[in-house]
């Protein structure tokens, strides 16, 4: 199994993507760390992989609060034994027009999402520089970290953030055997967008702005995060992977 022994450590854990990550790192063998704002989510999470014959534990984790970040790392490194792989997978976004965001709605969108990427992987890579291992860390950018759409401008803001901060940071770490990389998906059927398919017109016109024709689901990104996280990718950093259904190939005319 491609992840055997190692430690992979995800925040967001409790939920879509996160959720979908955590399982399927399991599923290959890691020692899985699950972290989410919610508490109770987290220990589902990892409950449900050690139900499998896994080894899995979950920690409350407030991504924009550096202690808790650091309590985070440091308490999945004496739980797993190790340090592998970071999977920043925690997200917010809103729906509102530009004109009508609030500085409030706007800083809260980017802490989660810009403040929330970075303080993870700062404190994750200084534990491996500090031991001199190597590791990963995968970020979840998104295809609006690529391009925009509307009433999203926080979200758009963050994510093209999320972009410019897998580069940096793979640019800066690379020399120290880190490797870093983002997953860009499209349209993805979690908790977050559920709303979108409860209307049949919104759910036919999602699957019609992507070239397959179908909107994805966690696993189509959770399988894209593995493979940027598999050692095998040795040479691969600083990539951003869009996982779009062709969403951001063209306009169906």
């Amino acid at each position: 199994m491609r992840f055997q022994d190692r430690a992979v450590l995800v925040t967001g854990g409790g939920s879509g993507i996160g959720r979908e990550v955590c399982l399927a790192a399991a599923a290959e063998g890691a020692r899985v760390a699950v972290g989410d704002l919610d508490a109770a989510r987290a220990e589902t999470v990892a409950a449900a992989i050690r139900g499998r014959g896994g080894e899995a534990q979950a920690f409350r984790l407030d991504v924009t609060d550096p202690a808790s970040v650091t309590a985070f790392v440091e308490g999945a490194e004496t739980a797993l034994g190790r340090l592998d792989v970071l999977v920043n997978s925690a997200g917010i976004r809103e729906i509102v027009s530009v004109l009508d965001l609030s500085l409030e709605e706007w800083r809260r969108v980017l802490d989660v999402n810009m403040t929330g990427t970075f303080l993870p992987s700062q404190a994750f890579a200084r534990r491996l520089v500090a031991q001199g291992r190597t590791g990963q860390i995968v970020n979840l950018a998104s295809t609006l970290g690529l391009m925009a759409a509307p009433n999203r401008a926080a979200y758009t803001a963050s994510k093209h953030g999320v972009v410019g901060l897998t580069k940096e940071m793979a640019l800066e770490l690379g020399e120290r055997g880190i490797r870093v990389n983002a997953v860009a998906p499209g349209v993805i059927r979690t908790p977050m967008t559920e709303r979108y398919f409860q209307d049949p017109e919104m759910s036919a016109t999602i699957r019609g702005i992507h070239a397959m024709n179908r909107c994805g689901e966690p696993p189509d990104i959770a399988r894209a995060i593995l493979f940027l996280a598999e050692e095998g990718n040795g040479f691969m950093t600083g990539s951003v992977l869009t996982v779009d259904g062709g969403w951001t190939t063209g306009k169906k005319m």
